[in-house]
């Protein structure tokens, strides 16, 4: 663990990444430190399993911060990544205030007393303003809509929001914000201004045969190579889901749980449900000569 402001070079943040497991290459280490020192947003956009995601928890883990998660999704809105009111506390405290006063209450200092930290519930963006310094992933921007995207921009803007109950609240240090998409659509232009942003591609062979030594404890070197060789060239061929480090990384510990040292195209096709997750694809690379894929 490492503290975030003794961190002088994105190899001294790679180092400290890789201490948790995580391996960055050197463009995406450059950008998470940038983000870190400028106090701006990282955005990373990529294919999926290409470590978007891990990146927040290996800095989470790195920097010593808490990990505060908000997981996107189609119709999410301000009050499942903000705060809600907690309404049945609040009908217990007006009944209990009905009962004590004896009907002598006065309506609008009842009112008054609803709407307070006492009845409040924090989402992630809230407990991320609050709670900060911390690691804030919101995970899958582009699953959410247009309109949520809108209501990103001050929070990033400001490291502030305004709930009218209660005013304007800003977070005295701002957080690590971490965006991933998948690119399932285009992001627009107004946040991804607000950030830095890096593309994140599937790594290469050595870095990936390193992921799997750091990652599969007691993988033989031979065998991480083999792994590492053949999803290579699975995300050669004209996959619907091309494998990430994730399957990659199943793929070995599945391989290691039935006591294999050797990737062979016997065992290759036996456990090709370990890294590929459409029939459609687990066809056509059945109908590949595997064993060319493993030499």
């Amino acid at each position: 663990m490492t503290d975030a402001s003794a961190l002088r070079s994105p190899a001294e943040l790679a180092a400290a990444l890789e201490s948790t497991g995580y391996l960055a290459d050197g463009g995406l280490a450059m950008a998470a430190f940038l983000a870190l020192r400028m106090g701006r947003p990282l955005f990373c956009e990529g294919e999926p399993g290409t470590g978007k995601t891990s990146l927040a928890v290996g800095l989470s883990q790195a920097l010593a911060l808490p990990l505060i998660r908000l997981q996107c999704h189609e119709g999410i809105d301000a009050s499942q990544a903000l705060y809600d009111w907690d309404f049945p506390r609040q009908l217990l405290h007006l009944r209990t205030l009905e009962a004590a006063s004896e009907g002598r209450l006065d309506a609008d200092e009842a009112e008054s007393s609803l709407y307070t930290e006492r009845f409040l519930l924090a989402r992630p963006l809230l407990q991320a303003l609050t709670e900060a310094p911390c690691v804030l992933l919101i995970d899958e921007i582009d699953r959410a809509d247009d309109e949520f995207e809108a209501f990103l921009l001050q929070l990033l803007d400001e490291n502030a929001v305004t709930i009218p109950e209660l005013g304007h609240i800003r977070a005295e240090t701002p957080p690590l914000a971490v965006l991933t998409s998948n690119r399932t659509r285009e992001v627009h232009d107004a946040l991804k201004r607000r950030c830095l942003y890096h593309w994140l591609e599937h790594p290469g062979m050595a870095r990936e045969i390193a992921i799997l030594q750091r990652r599969v404890p007691g993988i033989g070197d031979d065998l991480a190579a083999q792994v590492a060789h053949a999803v290579q060239e699975l995300r050669k061929l004209e996959l619907l889901k091309p494998p990430g480090v994730a399957e990659t990384l199943d793929w070995a510990v599945a391989l290691r749980e039935l006591d294999r040292d050797v990737l062979d195209a016997e065992i290759a096709a036996a456990t090709l449900g370990v890294v590929l997750k459409y029939r459609e694809d687990l066809d056509r690379v059945t109908r590949t000569d595997i064993g060319r894929l493993l030499a």
